[in-house]
């Protein structure tokens, strides 16, 4: 059954009643991570002390970890940790195929949603001979993570070749396997882009987003767009000499170990 954090409901009201003020660049409800700019690959305890400052300094309610795979990185357990003991949530976001493997270094906090990008239509037959495929993996760490006491959150992406008929269906499927939100996107910029085609891409978003069956995850749904997209492109925008610097200050800065 889904159910949307208390917390997070407020804020929403909050939000539909004064948008502008909500929205505002110092007030973004969700605030992007991308995992690969934070985790060195190796160190088991890759966080530094002044990006976990920079981060749970910010005053959005919502932390979303995404980007390059989270799971592919030693530490990412202890960023979200790090995160969400000072009450921000966390929606770590993951292709789902090695969740199963390493469930186990996380804790299962009211806090924390695993959200698992499932493509409508995949074919979900597992060969005997090529073994379970992304979408097998994706829904065995689902489970594992709910019989953990995990919340789950499905993140679905509209492009512009999505069917609505298939986009019902894996809504119809999230439902069946019981997870706790569902978050619809338009994928590849659309949510921001001015262009024809991206108006398309996000009126055929908006008409899945009905399907959801929950205002406060329809509602939600319509923030993580446009706020994943910009903090994207704004990192993008950096430019290759802001990256260099990031990257001499990642290295001499002393790794922390969250408890």
């Amino acid at each position: 059954m889904l159910q949307f954090p208390l917390r997070l409901t407020a804020y929403l009201a909050m939000a539909r009643f004064a948008p502008k003020a909500a929205l505002s660049r110092r007030a973004c409800p969700i605030q992007f991570v991308d995992a690969a700019e934070i985790l060195h690959h190796d160190s088991s305890h890759p966080v530094s002390h002044e990006r976990i400052r920079v981060i749970n300094s910010g005053r959005s309610p919502v932390v979303w970890i995404g980007g390059s795979e989270p799971l592919h990185h030693a530490g990412i357990s202890h960023l979200v940790r790090a995160i969400t003991q000072t009450g921000h949530f966390v929606f770590l976001e993951t292709d789902g195929t090695l969740l199963r493997r390493r469930i186990h270094e996380f804790q299962p906090v009211p806090r924390l949603f695993l959200t698992v990008r499932l493509e409508p239509g995949v074919q979900r037959d597992v060969s005997e001979h090529l073994g379970p495929g992304a979408f097998e993996l994706a829904v065995e760490g689902m489970r594992a993570a709910r019989h953990s006491g995990f919340l789950i959150c499905v993140h679905a992406r509209i492009h512009a070749e999505t069917e609505l008929v298939a986009m019902a269906g894996l809504i119809q499927y999230s439902h069946s396997a019981d997870v706790d939100g569902i978050v619809v996107t338009a994928a590849n910029g659309a949510s921001n882009s001015p262009d024809v085609g991206a108006e398309a891409v996000r009126q055929k978003a908006s008409e899945v987003r009905k399907l959801i069956g929950s205002v406060w995850w329809e509602s939600f749904s319509c923030m993580v767009g446009p706020a994943l997209n910009s903090q994207r492109s704004a990192a993008r925008n950096v430019g290759g000499s802001g990256v260099h610097r990031s990257q001499e200050s990642h290295a001499n800065e002393e790794g922390v170990r969250i408890a």
